[in-house]
């Protein structure tokens, strides 16, 4: 009966790590050493909202086969100031498609240009999410929003993993907000999709490094969920330029597609998130530049 009891007590204790191992499915944190710029985190994405004393500023509602209440529950529970714009990062799904609760409470949608086409041809096709807001202002390469003494610029730095992802830059708190094209600590979503060119996609993030910021926040949570630096850029630089050469060497000797993907290894960034799983599709991307001509 003791050895029954122990085990019990055992698997309680071993249950209740688990459970205080799980992280919420939401979280809002304070930027530290600001005074306004916050950090909503809805499972594995991200998004920042901006509070000033004449509105809110926030950004990517991403709810994506989930309800939106809780982005605007996070927004409330810090100030009761109305929700004034909403700003995607890009078009891609799994960041924007909350955005309807938000235009009910009279928000303005703001976003590239090549945002509200791709929605718009989406919509043609019947294939636009219901809650999916088309903005009601566009961007071609910089705009600036300025509303209760906080300005937040908006810069487009060319094709990556989308052709129409801004950048927004808080330039008196040194902050960026950055999605899905810089990742902290880990390779390349997937084969790099929507993309033109890789060498596109470098000279983007060399765009991006060369703004004037200090810390960035990720549209998703990697690296323990810290902020990133020009360091982080400069690895992901490094990263693809690295395998740039690798994979132009293979597809030089014929080796692209198959063989490439299996007989490619960059080991200086083996200990990344998704390295086993994601290096061989970002080779694949590179063979169809390299041994393909796109």
């Amino acid at each position: 009966m003791k050895a029954l009891s122990c085990i019990a007590v055992f698997a309680t204790l071993v249950t209740g790590s688990a459970f205080a191992q799980t992280p919420p499915q939401t979280s809002t944190r304070k930027v530290d050493g600001t005074d306004n710029v916050y950090i909503f985190r809805y499972g594995g994405h991200q998004s920042m909202f901006v509070v000033t004393p004449k509105g809110v500023i926030a950004t990517d509602p991403i709810s994506y086969l989930r309800p939106a209440k809780p982005y605007i529950d996070a927004i409330r529970a810090v100030t009761d100031k109305p929700i004034k714009y909403v700003i995607y990062s890009h078009h891609h799904y799994d960041h924007i498609a909350g955005g309807q609760p938000f235009k009910d409470l009279g928000a303005t949608f703001i976003a590239h240009r090549r945002t509200r086409e791709r929605l718009l041809e989406l919509k043609k096709q019947n294939a636009l999410l219901a809650d999916i807001v088309m903005p009601d202002q566009v961007v071609d390469d910089i705009k600036t929003i300025t509303l209760g003494g906080t300005t937040l610029e908006l810069d487009y730095v060319g094709r990556n993993h989308s052709d129409n992802s801004l950048v927004m830059r808080l330039p008196k708190e040194k902050l960026v907000f950055v999605v899905d094209f810089a990742p902290i600590e880990s390779v390349q979503f997937r084969n790099i999709p929507d993309n033109a060119s890789p060498l596109e996609y470098i000279a983007s993030l060399k765009k991006l490094a060369s703004l004037d910021w200090e810390r960035m926040i990720p549209g998703h949570p990697n690296a323990g969920g810290r902020l990133g630096t020009k360091k982080d850029v400069a690895d992901d630089i490094a990263y693809m330029e690295d395998l740039s050469a690798e994979v132009k060497k293979a597809a030089d000797a014929g080796k692209c597609f198959d063989t490439a993907m299996k007989e490619v290894k960059l080991p200086k960034y083996e200990k990344w998130a998704n390295y086993e799983a994601g290096l061989p599709a970002n080779v694949e991307r590179f063979c169809y530049w390299w041994g393909r001509g796109y």
